[in-house]
């Protein structure tokens, strides 16, 4: 796959919950460590993350990792649209509020579509544990019901 180009189903076969990962720099080892307690459950889920986010993830875990651009690059954006078109269901989000991005503009905008759109998203350590551990988690055909969506679908049109 080329780098940062969606070419497959976001989720296989739909009933994998489709988790998206993304952490400043700052806080890239605090998200590193998180997926790592959490690679038992993190393993039945379909990964994707922002280049840089992956790549740290990728050292620290034997997880398959589908990697966006990187987040400055337009990782962010990408990834909104796929919030957008209600292919991820949940969004890990470690972000800095104590640093000045560059590309600010963009995680307010990742922000903004997460809450638009009814995606969860965690900020921080305790409320990544607060999802990965709720009930829904584990079947996202039955929350993305409760959402109104449908399963995501892979870019040529197909159920995933």
């Amino acid at each position: 796959m080329n780098k940062g180009t969606i070419t497959q189903p976001l989720a296989p076969d739909g009933s994998r919950p489709v988790v998206a990962l993304v952490a400043h720099d700052g806080r890239k080892e605090e998200m590193a460590q998180w997926a790592a307690y959490n690679e038992g459950t993190l393993s039945r889920c379909t990964l994707w993350a922002t280049q840089t986010t992956g790549r740290t993830l990728q050292a620290a875990l034997k997880l398959k990792i589908h990697l966006l651009l990187s987040g400055p690059l337009g990782g962010d954006a990408q990834l909104g649209t796929l919030i957008a078109e209600g292919r991820v269901d949940v969004v890990v989000f470690f972000w800095d509020p104590l640093t000045s991005q560059p590309h600010d503009v963009d995680v307010k905008a990742l922000l903004r579509l997460a809450v638009l759109h009814d995606v969860p998203i965690a900020c921080n350590r305790s409320t990544a544990d607060y999802l990965i551990s709720s009930p829904l988690f584990a079947v996202p055909a039955n929350y993305r019901e409760a959402r109104g969506q449908q399963a995501p679908s892979a870019p040529d049109g197909t159920s995933s």
